[in-house]
């Protein structure tokens, strides 16, 4: 149990520091960011206390908002996402799933993968939502908010794929 929460520990810090150097600095045609930092909410497990899930959302987003100096951007959609976490994880498992199961491509890949396409389709749209503050330029937001959608899918379902592939095989 105590190495569940190491886990997560780690695995949030590692996340932290792959999108403060590494995702933020991408930038495809100018439009396309990933924001892979939301893979932490995704596999935390699904019994998880809700208000540990936000709370750990809104310190994710608030120490990336410090780094890449934006004004709680990040802190408003993973706190957002974090409180949806629970109903979006009803929507797509079944009950007998909950309590220690961890969502991911290998153990769940249809439930996980409609879950992981709205999670992240609502977390990109508030960023962008909250960025954007005006809809002057629809065109130009929607194509940078699919552009980053799907990026950040690919990027999140290799990761998640990767990962379970290394652990098996050891």
């Amino acid at each position: 149990m105590k190495l569940d929460y190491l886990y997560e520990i780690l695995l949030f810090a590692i996340l932290i520091l792959l999108q403060v150097l590494v995702f933020n600095q991408i930038s495809v045609f100018g439009f396309a960011t990933p924001f892979l930092y939301i893979y932490f909410l995704l596999k935390l497990p699904m019994g998880r206390n809700v208000f540990y899930v936000i709370i750990m959302g809104f310190l994710m987003g608030f120490i990336i908002d410090i780094f890449l100096n934006t004004p709680g951007i990040n802190a408003a959609a993973t706190t957002f996402v974090a409180a949806l976490r629970r109903p979006l994880l009803r929507l797509f498992f079944t009950k007998e799933e909950f309590e220690n199961f961890v969502p991911g491509i290998n153990s769940a890949s249809g439930p996980f993968i409609r879950f992981a396409v709205l999670s992240v389709t609502i977390h990109q749209t508030v960023i962008f939502g909250l960025e954007a503050v005006s809809l002057f330029n629809i065109n130009i937001l929607l194509l940078r908010l699919l552009a980053s959608i799907v990026l950040t899918l690919v990027l999140l379902f290799a990761l998640d794929s990767f990962r379970f592939k290394k652990f098996i095989s050891e």
